[in-house]
């Protein structure tokens, strides 16, 4: 586990937690908070580098699958930056692609432990650091357009992303009280080595594999820096920050294709 910066007795800006920081979204969500002085959280199976510019970061090498872990994390970074104001469960795999009776049973496991449980156990470890101190917190779960699409080959991906969709509305609604708000956020088709690996794989294992090759030809994806910028407004700033509608548990939305959508 690294830390760099002036921690806690810094310049007060927010402290960000992402998971899965090491590539693709979270990676770009990273680097994007940087750039707007945001402090920061960092883990993934492989620990993240910091971001080029970033002054307060923690970062660290762990399985989101594993909740001790999980909730050493957040205590490490509430000791070295002082608070956690969001937390974005972004890790999450797509393996096994192909159909459901075909899928290797281990693999099937896996992807439940990372996708689900990684999300349950950083929501947990958040929801109990925000009944900790004074003030609020937002919760950020990355879901999908496949947690109400239906894709072939895509069971468990869909079935995992419907999860992340309800296990924020019950946590949002749980610790709503305590000051956190809930957000389930659908990045949209972002180029990253996920969206290379869906593309690459073979009709017959992936049949709807032709509308992201389409998606691609046509140059119709998002940047990580426009979905980190995206939810810093939306679920972050006190200031611009959507708020859940009394009596449901979450906000639930898709990152805009551009700033008018």
């Amino acid at each position: 586990m690294t830390t760099t910066g002036s921690g806690a007795d810094g310049v007060g800006a927010p402290v960000v937690v992402v998971t899965g920081a090491s590539r693709g979204i979270g990676a770009g969500m990273a680097a994007h908070f940087a750039t707007r002085g945001v402090r920061l959280g960092l883990c993934a199976r492989t620990e993240p580098a910091p971001p080029p510019g970033a002054d307060d970061v923690v970062t660290a090498g762990l399985d989101v699958g594993d909740a001790d872990a999980v909730a050493r994390f957040a205590d490490v970074v509430v000791e070295r930056l002082g608070r956690i104001d969001a937390w974005v469960n972004n890790a999450g795999v797509l393996e096994p692609v192909g159909p459901l009776a075909d899928a290797d049973p281990a693999a099937l496991e896996r992807h439940v432990t990372t996708n689900i449980l990684g999300v349950a156990h950083g929501s947990a470890a958040f929801a109990r650091h925000v009944r900790s101190r004074p003030g609020e917190g937002s919760l950020v779960n990355i879901s999908s357009g496949a947690a109400a699409t239906p894709y072939r080959g895509w069971a468990a991906y869909c079935a995992s992303k419907a999860a992340v969709d309800m296990v924020t509305e019950v946590i949002g609604l749980e610790e709503a009280a305590n000051g956190l708000s809930a957000y389930s956020v659908s990045p949209g088709v972002v180029d990253t080595d996920m969206q290379a690996m869906t593309r690459a794989t073979p009709a017959e294992v992936f049949p709807d594999v032709g509308r992201f090759l389409r998606l691609h030809e046509e140059g119709a994806f998002l940047t990580p820096e426009w979905v980190g910028a995206c939810i810093l407004e939306r679920c972050v700033d006190p200031a611009t920050r959507w708020r859940p509608v009394a009596g449901q548990g979450s906000v639930r939305f898709r990152v805009p294709d551009g700033p008018s959508d």
